[in-house]
């Protein structure tokens, strides 16, 4: 927590500098808001856009969202820490920096250091094969071969162990089948790969559902979330599994919470809460994120702690099923 204790500190001399300053006599806010984002431009960053714009509006002030991409996301949340504890610094707490990372030994915050505001959006991934596969169709029944084959199965999640590979190998790991991983450093060559058959069935996000749906057959949405089944039009999830995978609420999806420094004053915490929550009721908002394909969340900070602290456990097991995936291929060979 040495990271931590020295944040509090600087916090509270900016603030204390900011008090003498004579600037605590002013009404919240009275300039721009800037929203730290932890990844380069795309759909998440498009839809925290649109949160950021209808919360500006509830406050009257421009509320810019600043990408701040750069080690899985720590980058950007060390950033917006590091500034004052003014009300002025909100953080697109996304699981990768504010959960995954301290999981896996690279952060050393946990989500409850922080000051949650509201949930923001969720991201479900998905399991998709080729359209038109002969030998199963559906998602057990491609489990059944993979299970009497093993290691034939050649699947991607991207790069390795991110998030999608930690998800989609507790499933594997669930029905007892071992897979190959394929990494890619680009989505796009993955799915020409699924199409050519390279590969048997890869990671999906809702992005690349969107914009080529009939290059995917998806067998199975990584949530239990129902706004996410409707994300893919309906497809298969894990509630509809005959198994328990030991997957539930936001642990298997990439999801955000926005969040600021421990020490923001009360006064301001409430302005900001009262705004998000305000923004995150409107038709208008939710009707922009859903066609994106995300899910807005309805959870305030009341219930931050009872969504979010489950995740951690969850994510532990997932890296377990990494490791295992790893040593059943070692037997294999």
């Amino acid at each position: 927590m040495t990271f931590m204790k020295n944040l509090k500190t600087g916090f509270a001399a900016a603030a204390f500098a900011t008090f003498g300053a004579g600037a605590a006599m002013a009404e919240f806010p009275e300039r721009t808001i800037e929203l730290i984002h932890p990844w380069g431009p795309g759909n998440a960053m498009a839809v925290s856009q649109i949160i950021a714009k209808a919360m500006g509006e509830e406050l009257g002030v421009d509320m810019p969202v600043i990408s701040t991409p750069g080690a899985a996301g720590t980058k950007g949340q060390i950033t917006a820490m590091q500034r004052p504890a003014d009300g002025y610094t909100v953080f697109d707490g996304y699981v990768a920096p504010l959960v995954l990372q301290p999981v896996l030994g690279n952060a050393d915050w946990t989500y409850s250091d922080f000051t949650p505001l509201h949930a923001a959006v969720s991201n479900a991934f998905a399991i998709g094969g080729r359209p038109g596969e002969s030998r199963w169709s559906n998602f057990e029944e491609m489990m059944a071969y993979g299970k009497a084959n093993p290691g034939e199965l050649r699947y991607s999640s991207g790069s390795r162990n991110n998030l999608p590979h930690m998800v989609i190998a507790k499933v594997l790991q669930s029905y007892g089948v071992v897979a190959q991983n394929v990494p890619y450093t680009q989505d796009g060559n993955a799915v020409k790969d699924l199409k050519s058959g390279v590969l048997d069935f890869a990671f999906v996000n809702v992005g690349n559902y969107i914009q080529d749906k009939p290059a995917f057959n998806i067998m199975l949405v990584l949530s239990e979330l129902p706004g996410a089944k409707a994300s893919y039009d309906g497809a298969p999830s894990i509630a509809d599994l005959s198994i328990d995978l030991g997957l539930s609420g936001l642990a298997p999806m990439g999801w955000t919470w926005w969040i600021v420094n421990p020490d923001t004053p009360d006064a301001e915490v409430a302005k900001l809460r009262a705004a998000m929550t305000a923004a995150m009721k409107r038709d208008d908002v939710r009707s922009a994120i859903e066609a994106v394909g995300f899910v807005p969340l309805e959870w305030d900070h009341t219930q931050y702690d009872a969504i979010v602290g489950p995740v951690a456990g969850q994510l532990g097991a997932m890296g377990n099923a990494l490791d295992w995936e790893v040593e059943e291929l070692k037997k294999l060979n």
